[in-house]
């Protein structure tokens, strides 16, 4: 059995640091059925795509529900939201409709962009959802101007930006944390420390293993936690959009998750483990939050129609998805230019 690496250790120590805020059952069930239909409909997702029904590359966030679901309960409606090509689990628990968002990737013009943003492209203004992004660390810069224009309107709405652990040594995130601390700008930067870059250990690409310090760098408030804890993800969130709000500036969070999936559709995967998998199954996002719902006296009965209705959500979503139109081919030239 692999050994717990000094990054779970601190990622304890910190959610213990931050007095974690306990949320009601209600809201909690309300949670897992939200990460429930993100689960199934991303395992859907991933054997259409490796059944052909999906152009493009494709990838999926099982395993790191928690990131999204924790977040979108902690911000407010008008707040903003940047994320990078690993996107779904964003759209889905900031209020997406499953069914336009499901064919969106399966690039049908009922999508949220006429099919036309597939999977890597995930948008909706509406929602907050300002786009996903094929460029790595190209969201990050994007959210911090979403911030700059809510500081220069005297708004209260506070940006945050998702982002792995490989964009951390892109140089226009640097940029940007030197920028947004600098002016104090209310943006959360969240990293999404899956263990990967695409098929890389952190350990074999960084000379610091806690993401979180690098950031602090610049003078900025930075936190590692449990990413696979929805209560640690809230509050970590929260306590940021609170410092954002108040004038106080940006926060980084390294959110310590594990990608349960490939890096794509199609990924082989010969560069781990099924034990080691296995291993981090143990406390991925999905069985932590049941197993807290089932200590804090929730029925079985009442978990398990929690997970019914995810996967009635998310099965629906798929058959709408395969049932809307394809796009005329017109389409391809509308909304190109203005």
């Amino acid at each position: 059995m692999p050994k717990s690496s000094n990054s779970e250790v601190l990622a304890k120590e910190a959610a213990t640091q931050l007095e974690v805020e306990q949320l009601p059952n209600e809201k909690l069930q309300e949670m897992y059925r939200t990460m429930m239909s993100i689960r199934r409909i991303e395992e859907l997702l991933l054997q259409a795509a490796e059944e052909g029904k999906i152009g493009g590359a494709m990838h999926t966030a099982i395993g790191h529900e928690a990131n999204a679901v924790g977040t979108a309960a902690a911000l407010r409606k008008g707040d903003y939201v940047t994320c990078t090509y690993r996107g779904h689990h964003h759209g889905l628990a900031w209020g997406m409709d499953p069914n336009r968002a499901v064919a969106e990737v399966l690039g049908r013009s009922d999508g949220f962009a006429k099919g036309k943003g597939g999977s890597m492209h995930f948008v909706s203004p509406e929602h907050g959802m300002m786009g996903a992004n094929g460029i790595v660390g190209a969201q990050v810069p994007h959210a911090a101007g979403l911030a700059m224009a809510s500081w220069i309107r005297g708004e209260e709405r506070v940006a945050i930006t998702f982002f792995g652990d490989g964009a951390n040594f892109q140089g226009v995130l640097h940029e940007t944390f030197n920028m947004a601390q600098k002016w104090k700008l209310p943006v959360i930067f969240y990293c999404e420390n899956n263990r990967y870059s695409e098929m890389t250990p952190i350990g074999r690409t960084s000379s610091v293993e806690e993401l979180y310090l690098f950031p602090r760098a610049y003078g900025m408030e930075s936190v590692q936690i449990d990413g696979n804890d929805v209560e640690v993800v809230y509050t970590a969130v929260k306590q940021a959009a609170e410092r954002a709000r108040a004038g106080e500036g940006p926060t980084y969070i390294e959110g310590l998750t594990y990608r349960l999936a490939g890096h794509m559709a199609g990924d082989l995967e010969t560069y781990r483990t099924k034990e080691e998998i296995d291993y981090h199954r143990q406390h991925e996002p999905v069985n932590v939050l049941r197993a807290k719902l089932l200590d804090r006296g929730v029925d079985e009965a009442t978990v398990k129609q929690l997970e019914a209705d995810g996967e009635k959500i998310a099965t629906d979503a798929m058959e709408f998805a395969e049932n809307s139109p394809w796009p005329d081919i017109a389409e391809a030239y509308t909304d190109v230019y203005k």
